[in-house]
Order: C-alpha cells, then sequence, then structure tokens
C-alpha cells in the first residue's frame, strides 16, 4: 500500500482546499494551528479545526497515530495531524506539553526565528543551543509522543535538539542550502546528521525556498532531490510543501512579527514584496504532487522511491512517534 503525505501545510481553511487535498491523493496533512498563540489562544484554534471537522467529516477527521493514516487511505479521506510552528502554547510549563498531545498536537518547534525559551532561531545572530528548559520539553515530547520539528531553528539548536531526542526528530519543511542559501534552508553536515539519526527532512514548496523562487523549475527542484539523496538515506526524505492557499498577506505578518515586534520584520521576503509569493505553475496546490512523481521519475528515482518521498516515508516516520 502506498499513502501520499504532505508533511506541512499552513492554508485558509475551506471545503474547496480540502477537496484539492483529496483530488491529490492525500492520505495525511500536517497543519500548522499556531503561530505565536498562547494555550488559551491554541484553544480557540481547535474549536475552529472542531466545526471543519464537523462539516466536511466526508472529507477529513483528525488524525492522532499512523493507524489513521491507513485510515483514510480506506475511506477516501484525509486525516489532519496538528502542529505548532512555535513552542508559545506550552508557555513556561512543562506540564502543557502532555496537555497538547491530549488536544492532538504531534509535531512542535522549539522555535520560530527567534530565540524561544526552549532553543534559538534561524535569525538570530548568536545560536546558544537547546536551553536547559528545551532539554526538559524534548524529553517530555519523547515521552509523550510529539515530534520535536526544527524547521525555523538555527544550526547548533538543531543538532543539540538530535543529540539531546531519544526519538528521531524532524524538519518538516525546508531545502539543502547547498541548493539555495536561504536562512531557512539547512547545510549538508546537518541534513546528514538528521538522517543518521533516523530523523527526516520534509521539501518545501514554499517560492523563498526555492532556487530562482517563483521561477524555479521542476527540473531544478527533482535534480536537488537527488542531490539530497546523495547526502541523506532515501528513506529519510519527504514533503512538508509549506503550502498557503487563500492566506491574506496580513496573516505573513502575524507568521513574521507576532507580538513581539513593532517594526516591520519581512523575513524572506522584502519591502517591494512583503507579502505571500506566488506558487510555482507546476505546484500552485497539492495536485502538484502528479507532476512531483513524474519529475521525480524523469531524475532517476524508481518507483519505490518516488513513492517513499511522496508519503510513505512519512508515514514510517509516523510508526516512530
Amino acid at each position: 500500500m502506498n499513502f501520499k503525505i504532505d508533511n506541512l501545510q499552513y492554508c485558509n481553511w475551506s471545503r474547496k482546499i480540502f477537496e484539492i487535498n483529496r483530488e491529490a491523493g492525500l492520505d495525511a496533512v500536517h497543519v500548522t494551528i499556531v503561530y505565536h498563540e498562547d494555550f488559551n489562544e491554541l484553544l480557540i484554534e481547535i474549536q475552529k479545526w472542531e466545526k471543519l471537522f464537523t462539516d466536511n467529516s466526508d472529507l477529513i477527521f483528525l488524525g492522532k497515530s499512523f493507524k489513521d493514516i491507513e485510515k483514510a487511505n480506506k475511506e477516501n479521506k484525509t486525516a489532519i495531524f496538528f502542529g505548532f510552528q512555535n513552542c508559545s502554547p506550552i508557555e513556561d510549563d512543562i506540564n502543557l506539553v502532555e496537555k497538547v498531545h491530549q488536544l492532538g498536537c504531534r509535531f512542535m518547534q522549539l522555535t520560530y526565528n527567534n530565540q524561544s525559551l526552549l532553543a534559538t532561531g534561524c535569525y538570530e545572530k548568536v545560536d546558544s543551543g537547546v536551553t536547559n528548559f528545551g532539554r526538559e520539553v524534548i524529553k517530555e515530547m519523547n515521552r509523550v509522543g510529539v515530534v520535536v520539528d526544527m524547521s525555523h531553528s538555527a544550526e547548533k539548536s538543531t543538532f543539540d535538539a538530535i543529540e539531546i531526542s531519544e526519538k528521531p526528530i524532524a524538519i518538516t519543511h525546508a531545502n539543502p542550502s547547498f541548493w539555495h542559501a536561504a536562512k531557512r534552508n539547512k547545510s549538508s553536515e546537518l541534513l546528514k546528521t538528521l538522517s543518521d539519526s533516523g530523523g527526516i527532512l520534509g521539501l518545501s514548496l514554499y517560492p523563498h525556498h526555492l532556487k530562482d523562487n517563483t521561477n524555479c523549475s521542476i527540473d531544478s527542484f527533482c535534480e536537488m532531490v537527488a542531490k539530497t539523496a546523495e547526502i541523506m538515506n532515501m528513506n529519510n526524505i519527504g514533503i512538508g510543501s509549506d503550502l498557503c492557499l487563500n492566506q491574506p498577506d496580513e496573516i505573513v505578518d502575524w507568521m513574521r512579527n507576532g507580538t513581539w515586534s513593532k517594526s516591520k520584520n519581512y523575513g524572506e521576503g522584502s519591502k517591494n514584496k512583503p507579502g505571500f509569493p506566488k506558487q510555482p505553475q507546476w505546484f500552485e496546490d497539492a495536485r502538484g504532487f502528479k507532476n512531483l512523481e513524474k519529475g521525480l521519475k524523469k531524475v532517476g528515482f524508481s518507483d519505490t522511491e518516488t513513492n517513499g518521498i511522496l508519503g510513505n516515508n512519512w508515514y514510517n516516520f509516523y510508526k516512530t512517534i
């Protein structure tokens, strides 16, 4: 049995998008439900999702384990897995780690670009690594079953997390820096260490992470995947598209600035291009998985290897949570 999994989307959710994900054959999607929200604000977001589940029960349901990916495949639905792009919902209380797991959280980033109570983000000038609190939180995440996600974290912090965590960690949405030197992309040394530890990389389709941005070609992307597979084990590579479909530009302001800054932070954008970038034509939404399948086979991946990258590798990773 083969699975298709997109392990990161942050869309302006609607029935139309759920239908697109089903048309793309996605058995599971890891969705961002939090950027900078605290625990009480998280509860509000979960209430919104509860309504989405009720109103679209023929298309989606809340996923909690790899068995729900199997269920989704059999029922022609998409299992939705909750994730946080920041550790803000646990505030400064380690007991909230178990609580957010009970609420459905299965992935949590230790940082979102900036320094957090747990680790250093990739936009900080000094990377002091995982903090004492971060070490304790990682242990608790391992215990209850929340994956450590280091997508927006700085390099030393990520090496620290790999060493500290007793379970494999994830970088759910990023690309190798040898291909495109964005702050968010990762070094070859880090990716090899991630792979050797059993961790997994979700390759991103977000234009700021792509060589040539919106104009990135599918050939260039798939050739990058092939080179990445020379650094990492083939079984440790998946897709985390970072699709942000139908989101208004004020959302990207929230992502970049939260409540911590009064000055304008453009992140990987610029003053001239402050909003969401346009997706490449070959991956405008999840239906682009079909183009990825063709592109990966074109550069030499076998059917088994292609199916692994497009979902089976993530499915196997979910078994370790």
